[in-house]
């Protein structure tokens, strides 16, 4: 896949967020959710839940960036960005649905995590449209 400029600060600006959200909540979820007005308290089995897929999180950060530098990874970089931000945005909206708004911090992470999928799945369909001229 050619890489534009734009693919590769999207891929490297994605996969730093997931780096930093998945490390944060891997190894300090207590105080990066009070970040968000979030009390996690000290439940083990709450602690449990929010570190697991936080591991996922920050290894598809990972795999993300490296899409930015070896071309045989970018479109599978560009498509798990896509896959998360989107899934993640989505789940808010059914969130907000079901339980109302959330606090402010949870808003914004709401905006970042469309505005990244979106931005990544205009790429996805730009590869696409190349590949089929």
């Amino acid at each position: 896949m050619e890489k534009n400029i734009f693919v590769k600060v999207l891929l490297i600006i994605s996969g730093i967020i997931g780096i930093w959200i998945g490390y944060s909540l891997l190894f300090s979820p207590v105080t990066f959710e009070a970040s968000a007005g979030i009390n996690l308290g000290e439940d083990i089995n709450l602690l449990s839940e929010i570190r697991a897929p936080s591991g996922l999180l920050l290894v598809s950060g990972i795999i993300i960036i490296l899409g930015a530098f070896f071309s045989k990874l970018t479109i599978y970089s560009i498509q798990l960005s896509c896959l998360i931000y989107l899934s993640y945005g989505l789940s808010r909206i059914i969130s907000i649905i079901f339980d109302g708004f959330p606090s402010e911090p949870l808003q914004i992470a709401l905006f970042v995590e469309l505005l990244v999928g979106l931005l990544c799945l205009f790429a996805l369909l730009g590869f696409y449209k190349k590949e089929l001229n």
